[in-house]
């Protein structure tokens, strides 16, 4: 079931474009042409990021997964907008990380032999993941749908693998190919124009 990374960051340019879809219907979030105009090159701009050759049909269940995983970032990104959105954010946080919990805890006994080897390396990404993702960023998240529209909030996630490629370019010094530079403006822009309010 494993697919690339940039297969990932193709099928997760869906999540915006899905959300603001929906949220229209069930939000009542209205967006203007510029803004749709804004949503495709976002999808455009993480194309170019990732790679336009990278999409690989060749992993159905991987690609099941994917579009499976997207889906339910947008479902609950839909659900907080629409239900909680007045529930205290570390309340929410800690209710989402722990059905998270329990879902990755059965789908590891089932699906995989659980071994962790605890090293340095291994205790400084957990840490990460714990504070940086689980709580910062997910924090975020729900802070920022608290605040503004669905739609705008998920079109975050378009900057998400220029931002990566360029801390894996600083961290661990892997290529920035000259294409991917028109990506990163595209996102921008296109982010920038969702964003617009008139």
């Amino acid at each position: 079931t494993e697919i690339r990374g940039a297969t990932m960051a193709l099928i997760g340019a869906l999540h915006p474009i899905a959300t603001a879809l929906v949220a229209g219907p069930l939000l009542g979030e209205r967006f203007r042409g510029r803004q749709w105009a804004g949503f495709a090159l976002g999808a455009g701009g993480v194309a170019l990021v990732a790679g336009i050759g990278a999409f690989d049909l060749g992993r159905p269940a991987g690609i099941a997964w994917a579009i499976g995983s997207i889906g339910a970032l947008t479902a609950g990104t839909l659900y907080h907008a629409r239900f909680c959105r007045d529930v205290p954010l570390i309340g929410a946080n800690a209710v989402q990380l722990a059905a998270a919990a329990v879902a990755a805890w059965a789908f590891t006994w089932a699906f995989e032999t659980p071994r962790a080897v605890w090293t340095p390396d291994m205790l400084a990404a957990l840490a990460y993941l714990t504070f940086g993702v689980s709580l910062g960023a997910m924090g975020l998240l729900l802070y920022m749908l608290r605040q503004g529209e669905a739609g705008r909030v998920a079109s975050n996630f378009y900057l998400v693998p220029g931002a990566t490629a360029l801390l894996a370019w600083a961290f661990l010094g892997e290529d920035l190919p000259a294409a991917m530079w028109p990506g990163f403006a595209l996102t921008m822009i296109g982010v920038w124009l969702i964003r617009q309010r008139t």
